[in-house]
């Protein structure tokens, strides 16, 4: 009797932040372990709780998260390795391992991109070489490592009064009462914030001591201090935080991928490259278009859901049925203020603050909820349940393109 040879799809998903190892993992739940072969290429050994890196830094112990022990029993394998380059004509993806100094070569029929974000210095002088950053785990730590040298009465200074910045001026400020901490912000203090808000994170701000200088744009960062364009003048700084958004890894506009300016990958609802047909790009590294066209935030909260989208879009395309694309929008944005305060700012579809606004303790419990939950998702990619798998029936062969076919 002959045996038919099984061939499986082969499904590379690059960069296991919260976007990608979401993503791996609701694909292992939809999609029958025999016809598909998922792997998941990421750095490090862990999953990083980014938007807790804040937290880190003042010398918080976060909970380890082995991805070893999350994908077990899920058909998803994991390279432990560092992407150096994508071919996306030749459908090949070019990784070293942390234990090599060779590359090699993955060929790949479904790519999914989510390498993500990292700081940003926007090229302003001595950034690079003084400044700190919170954009992942290695820059937290050294950071981590930094104030814990500092004594008391040594100036900090949080450069950015986004969302990261003030999570960080905060933090510090609250765990490190006896530091002189300053937050520099190029517009108003939570000048996209309701009323309400403003008002509330101003009153965080006095009460935590925290010196903030509005409409101050820092031109050069030296060892012991900013330069600004503004009256404030020199700002001494014993360290240096960087918060003034984040940069898309590079290797996306080093490939065919079609980009734009900033170097994210362009897509269509189902997250499905409007370039390349078999790559799926998702989190930060994805030009995803929001309500009213407005191209979604780098954040968690646009992350996750991209990640859905993508793995529910191939796992369709894969399995014979339509894709269907859900709405992506906003609800609200969640803010730390320490441990024990917290901001969440309701906002509409396309992010835009509305008069309410949930503060103090309750708004900590809320932030606190929404990370955890976060977590939790990544850690259990089954949902901690079965699921009813389905069979591919396609092959390794190229996916139609919307412009050829009905893309959902």
């Amino acid at each position: 009797m002959q045996v038919r040879q099984v061939t499986q799809h082969r499904i590379i998903v690059i960069g296991a932040g919260y976007a990608g190892a979401i993503a791996a993992g609701r694909l292992a739940r939809r999609l029958r372990r025999e016809d598909v072969a998922i792997t998941l290429v990421n750095p490090e050994p862990d999953f990083v709780e980014r938007v807790r890196m804040h937290q880190l830094a003042v010398g918080q112990e976060l909970r380890p998260r082995p991805f070893a022990e999350m994908f077990a029993g899920t058909g998803v394998r994991l390279r432990l390795a560092r992407v150096t380059a994508v071919d996306a004509d030749r459908k090949s993806v070019t990784i070293t391992a942390t234990d090599a100094t060779a590359g090699e070569e993955l060929p790949y029929d479904t790519l999914v991109y989510a390498l993500g974000s990292a700081w940003n210095t926007h090229d302003v002088p001595g950034t690079a070489e003084h400044a700190h950053d919170i954009a992942g785990r290695p820059g937290a730590l050294r950071l981590r490592e930094r104030l814990a040298a500092l004594t008391a009465g040594q100036p900090v200074v949080v450069v950015g009064g986004g969302l990261t910045g003030l999570e960080a001026a905060t933090e510090i400020a609250e765990s490190r009462p006896d530091l002189d901490v300053a937050l520099a912000a190029r517009a108003a203090l939570g000048d996209w914030l309701s009323p309400k808000g403003r008002r509330h994170l101003r009153k965080v701000c006095d009460r935590l001591g925290i010196t903030v200088h509005e409409h101050t744009t820092v031109t050069a960062v030296a060892a012991d201090h900013v330069t600004t364009t503004t009256a404030a003048g020199d700002i001494p700084a014993s360290v240096t935080i960087w918060t003034t958004g984040f940069a898309v890894h590079p290797i996306a506009r080093a490939t065919a991928l079609k980009t734009d300016a900033t170097g994210r990958i362009e897509v269509d609802g189902t997250m499905r490259s409007l370039s390349h047909p078999d790559v799926y790009a998702i989190g930060d590294a994805a030009l995803v278009m929001g309500p009213n066209d407005k191209p979604l935030r780098m954040s968690c909260a646009s992350g996750v859901p991209t990640a859905w989208q993508a793995a529910d879009s191939i796992a369709s395309r894969l399995t014979g049925t339509k894709p269907t694309t859900v709405p992506l929008r906003y609800f609200n944005q969640c803010v730390s203020l320490g441990r024990k305060d917290g901001l969440i700012q309701y906002v509409t579809a396309d992010d835009r603050s509305r008069p309410a606004a949930l503060t103090g303790k309750t708004a900590a419990l809320y932030k606190e909820v929404v990370c955890k939950g976060a977590a939790w998702g990544v850690a259990n990619p089954t949902l901690a349940k079965p699921t009813r798998r389905r069979s591919v029936i396609q092959g390794p062969t190229p996916l139609p393109h919307p412009t050829t076919a009905n893309a959902g």
